[in-house]
């Protein structure tokens, strides 16, 4: 039997290749970077002894009893809460918008029922049908919100003016008329014990699997697997022939320091004039640790550059367009699957990675037993 390749050893190449190396399946997994699980990989702090967050905050929610069972096979998850805050003109707010923030915000001390009301009253109610984020915005928080807590973040985050954006992005940031502060109203949500990185390692940790890092894949290698699970960049298979995708790409300025610095996990700074969107600091994304010393990140947003790791898939109409010609190229190929990130150009969250690499290895292993071609892609990226 030819082996099957695994590109990338993020979350995706990892649930792909233990659920078929179980199956019996032999597989080499490849990854240019010198380690495991991609932009979730977390380190030790040499000097902190904090367990870092390598390439940004990544924190665990699902609904998915699936995903949630699976995930905790290979280390224990310890609860965990994002309780996000916001610097506004140098005043603390919390995140999401709820109840706290709008009467914080508006010196009120408003019911549910009277908070709804006011934001119904102060939404530009000319706009009928929002076209792009700042109107979505402006209908349905109101111009002192939106300046507030979304234009400058949003203009820091994706380089961009929010009239620019899509109004489908702002779906994602809920206004909640209760005092709940916890940013995501998944039903599991938590952190792993001993971090991300080692989860993937438990994940690759089978005689079925070969792993080699700092190994670039070529295309011109393909011949020598029955099948490839690509979660590299969609563009990059096919050597930017059409052009590249665009991202955004982060930049973490780090500092150590003693004691506490900022009193929790992370706190944005919507203000425009502040160059940074956010500062995390690392030893509270896990509570039950003790560190005298703390680490943090300021985050900067930038275009993502030829030779940077990408971020974010901005996904505007001429990015969306560019997709479609690299999905119609890649339906023409026999015996890849494009999975992940960047490998089906969407903004995915770690449970929702986790839930399609499952899902493919079930859609390959099926398809295997019937005879069947096993399709590019397991959802449509566009």
């Amino acid at each position: 039997m030819q082996k099957i390749a695994i590109v990338g050893a993020g979350f995706s190449g990892a649930v792909i290749a233990h659920q078929l190396a179980r199956a019996g399946y032999v597989l080499d997994v490849f990854d240019s970077r010198p380690h495991l699980a991609g932009n979730c990989h977390s380190e030790r702090d040499a000097e902190t002894g904090v367990m870092v967050h390598v390439y940004g905050p990544h924190i665990f929610h699902t609904s998915n009893e699936r995903v949630w069972q699976f995930v905790n096979q290979f280390d224990q998850f310890m609860p965990f809460v994002n309780r996000v805050k916001a610097v506004v003109k140098e005043k603390v707010f919390t995140l999401p918008i709820n109840l706290l923030t709008i009467n914080q915000f508006f010196g009120k001390a408003f019911s549910p029922s009277e908070a709804r009301q006011f934001l119904e009253s102060i939404g530009d109610s000319s706009i009928t049908a929002p076209k792009n984020f700042e109107e979505q915005a402006l209908r349905f928080v109101g111009k002192d919100l939106y300046d507030a807590f979304f234009k400058g973040y949003t203009m820091k985050q994706w380089g961009m003016h929010p009239s620019e954006l899509t109004a489908s992005i702002l779906k994602r940031l809920p206004v909640r008329f209760n005092y709940d502060d916890n940013y995501y109203n998944s039903a599991f949500q938590g952190m792993p014990k001993n971090g991300y990185t080692y989860i993937v390692e438990r994940l690759l940790d089978h005689p079925n699997i070969h792993v080699m890092l700092n190994t670039k894949f070529d295309r011109s290698m393909a011949a020598d697997f029955q099948h490839i699970f690509y979660s590299g960049p969609i563009d990059g298979w096919f050597g930017f022939s059409e052009g590249r995708l665009g991202y955004r790409t982060l930049d973490f300025e780090t500092s150590r320091h003693d004691g506490d610095f900022q009193g929790n996990a992370v706190i944005n700074y919507c203000d425009a004039d502040i160059p940074w969107t956010r500062i995390s600091e690392h030893k509270h994304f896990s509570p039950w640790e003790s560190h005298e010393k703390t680490l943090i990140f300021k985050e900067y947003s930038r275009f993502c550059g030829e030779n940077d790791v990408p971020y974010y898939p901005i996904r505007l109409a001429q990015e969306k367009s560019l997709l479609a010609r690299y999905i119609d190229l890649a339906q023409q190929e026999r015996d890849i699957t494009f999975v992940g990130r960047l490998g089906t150009y969407r903004y995915l969250d770690m449970h929702v990675t986790i839930q399609e690499a499952l899902e493919t290895a079930d859609s390959f292993l099926a398809a295997r037993a019937a005879g069947t071609m096993v399709p590019p892609f397991i959802v449509n990226p566009l």
